[in-house]
């Protein structure tokens, strides 16, 4: 029976946060440079490969492009366009490939982390049952991937150190280590908001879509990529890579490219005569006119 929740959530996990992490992610690394729009370009690499992210912001407004890799282990079979709309607080999940998309409202969200909470709460229960060496095991598992670990257990904090300086393309940077417990979880390379030109108040549509994310996962908001304080996060700047480690695999992100742009209203649309998709977010529904 814990076989069976334990895979349930993970499936759940997989299926409803895989999309909504590299939206916070690339999101999060996109400030607002210009009234008039901004182009972001980022490339994530892990072992299956390079994939290039081109994000589009405006005030309350922004758009995540991703060029899916195709071929066995590819990080995605077809591109997708990953939308959110921090004035309605809705986001939406674009795939051009089928004509579909994927929407969540608010209180879908809440809805969602609250099943999500639920699981989590069954599969503790669940372990209660398990021999002592087995439970730590499983417990030891769920913290390696950002879970509480034990009945009543909170989310395991990321605490970051700075170690040196380095080069990220055009920019020198500041490194950090982050680490759970004794275990190293992740590498930032930092600069100061200037070097690209913002400040920190140019986030406040990003801190949004991460206060969104939130609801759904708690705790993965420790892994949105963001601007950091010493205060709050631990480390200091925004940062231009973003190394994520778990076990023996690691995910690379790397701000390629920044420019000012103004875009189409249409560029942070849903396109007309597309299939609202059931399963992810809710019902299937009508296409959009």
């Amino acid at each position: 029976m814990y076989n069976r929740h334990k895979t349930r959530y993970k499936g759940a996990m997989t299926r409803h946060t895989s999309a909504l992490a590299l939206a916070a992610f690339t999101f999060s690394a996109a400030p607002l440079l210009a009234a008039d729009g901004i182009l972001i370009v980022q490339k994530t690499t892990t072992s299956s490969g390079a994939q290039m992210h081109q994000v589009q912001i405006e005030p309350e407004r922004m758009r995540a492009e991703t060029a899916g890799i195709g071929g066995r282990g590819g990080m995605n079979a077809g591109p997708q366009a990953i939308i959110f709309d921090g004035a309605k607080q809705t986001l939406w999940i674009v795939n051009d490939a089928n004509k579909s998309y994927s929407e969540m409202t608010k209180a879908d969200a809440d809805r969602l982390g609250g099943q999500m909470s639920a699981a989590m709460a069954q599969m503790q229960e669940q372990m209660k049952n398990l021999p002592p060496e087995q439970r730590a095991q499983v417990e030891a598992m769920m913290r390696g991937r950002g879970m509480p670990g034990g009945a009543g257990a909170s989310a395991p904090k990321t605490t970051y150190k700075k170690v040196g300086t380095d080069t990220v393309g055009k920019w020198s940077c500041d490194k950090y280590e982050g680490y759970q417990d004794e275990k190293k979880v992740a590498e930032l390379c930092t600069v100061d908001p200037k070097a690209l030109g913002f400040t920190a108040a140019d986030f406040q549509v990003t801190k949004q879509l991460a206060e969104f994310f939130s609801r759904i996962v708690p705790q993965g908001a420790d892994r949105i990529f963001a601007i950091g304080s010493p205060e709050q996060q631990g480390y200091s700047g925004v940062p231009v890579r973003h190394v994520t480690i778990n076990g023996d695999q690691r995910t690379t992100s790397e701000l390629v490219d920044v420019k000012r742009e103004s875009f189409p209203a249409s560029t942070f649309e849903v396109p007309a005569g597309y299939t609202k998709e059931a399963g992810m977010f809710g019902g299937r529904g009508r296409g959009r006119q």
